[in-house]
């Protein structure tokens, strides 16, 4: 019996061979010069077209979003704690202590974030206020990110702050002017005062020291930094009460492995958020987008492969001497359908590696000379590209998949019976 089976596996497997080989021949045959192969190229080529594309679109937003990554990386931390119900608490625990003599941390920053009202002159607008300690500097790549002025937040003698550079354009602000910047919140202790309103605020007045840009305006046209101390006073919050504690490991520190042990270890009243789950909403519409556009060139690809359809059915009908050849060698129908399924996988797969080809030497060209422009105005002069040999792996897969399924169609419908008797 397995004799038998092995007599069956190894007929079946010399059955494919052959079959590759001829489709193979047809395709490839140095004598064929006629109009079948002609179209066989175009096919091939419109493949091609539409896979260099998908690779190239696909590296378009994978560059923007390690180019964006980049810039979040410079003002968000490793990874940020905060509550999952409410907006304060206490650092002070042993939770936390254990948390600041964690050797896998390098950096244990407190945070004061609330809403405040910025006055300057006689301009005034609604900001997030950040406070933070002495080591965000150190924490994060602030100092990379600074458009005018330095990071500073105290001087020794007045007390400093760096807010967004579209907070500064709204308010006219610059590094180092005289003229001070006021903060005012509401007072979180005492009633509202209806005669004097004014008495019901706190109020502090800063200096501008250095004025930063991420290029983003979820940071840039909304938040002011300033130190931890300034914010508790303002806010009157106690020494030890936070609204965020921010981390920076240490290197070799796998983020998403201590990520894991800090929720555990602080339980489900609190949130552990990596520097993707800080932006989460945004990287969501990016990844959406990305998808989008790969399904709508999907489309135009599947439309490119029904130039393979056309093929098969002239390269069956111009094949009919051939046929019958094979079937008085005792050919079977499945056999002689493997020829054209064969053919047709052919066609999609030089189609996809000569577009994969292209569209990485495009990606390539492109992360070195940036002859791709964008124009003025934007974050940077050329498109970014990072190519990923997953989205390779990706395309080329999808590329197969389509171009079995236009092999499939006439090689399964068209009877070659039927041609062969007109």
């Amino acid at each position: 019996m397995n004799n038998q089976d092995n007599t069956t596996s190894g007929s079946k497997l010399r059955g494919l061979s052959f079959s590759f080989r001829i489709a193979r021949r047809y395709l490839f045959s140095k004598k064929s010069h006629n109009a079948i192969n002609i179209i066989s190229g175009i096919s091939a080529g419109g493949v091609a077209v539409g896979t260099m594309a998908l690779v190239c679109v696909l590296s378009v937003f994978n560059g923007f979003d390690s180019l964006i990554s980049n810039m979040f990386s410079a003002f968000d931390p490793d990874l940020k704690i905060t509550l999952t119900h409410g907006k304060t608490f206490d650092v002070n625990s042993v939770e936390f202590n254990q948390l600041r003599k964690d050797k896998s941390v390098a950096y244990f920053t407190e945070v004061i974030e609330e809403n405040a009202l910025l006055r300057f002159k006689n301009k005034q607008m609604p900001a997030t206020v950040k406070g933070v300690g002495n080591d965000f500097e150190k924490m994060t790549r602030i100092d990379s990110i600074m458009y005018d002025g330095n990071f500073i937040l105290y001087d020794g003698a007045f007390q400093r702050a760096v807010p967004g550079v579209g907070v500064a354009g709204i308010l006219g602000l610059g590094a180092h002017f005289i003229d001070p910047l006021y903060i005012f919140a509401p007072k979180r202790t005492s009633k509202i005062n209806l005669l004097r309103p004014e008495n019901s605020f706190n109020q502090i007045g800063t200096f501008v020291s250095g004025i930063f840009t991420v290029k983003q305006s979820v940071y840039d046209d909304h938040y002011v930094l300033v130190s931890i101390d300034v914010a508790r006073d303002l806010f009157e919050y106690q020494k030890s009460t936070v609204s965020a504690v921010e981390l920076k490991l240490a290197k070799g520190v796998d983020s998403d492995v201590f990520q894991a042990k800090i929720r555990k270890q602080l339980g489900k009243d609190y949130q552990v958020k990596n520097r993707y789950e800080q932006q989460e909403s945004f990287f969501k519409i990016m990844k959406i987008e990305k998808w989008i556009t790969y399904l709508i060139l999907c489309f135009i690809l599947l439309i490119a492969s029904f130039n393979i359809i056309g093929s098969l059915s002239m390269l069956i009908i111009d094949k009919k001497a051939d046929i019958e050849t094979l079937r008085n060698l005792g050919a079977d129908n499945e056999l002689i359908k493997r020829i054209f399924l064969f053919e047709g996988w052919m066609i999609s797969g030089v189609g996809a590696l000569i577009g994969i080809g292209f569209g990485s030497i495009l990606c390539l060209l492109q992360e070195y000379f940036g002859f791709l422009k964008l124009g003025t105005g934007y974050i940077v002069d050329a498109y970014p590209v990072v190519t990923n040999v997953m989205d390779m792996l990706l395309v080329f897969v999808t590329v197969l998949i389509m171009g079995f399924l236009a092999a499939y169609y006439p090689v399964r419908y068209i009877r070659i019976k039927e041609r062969l008797s007109e």
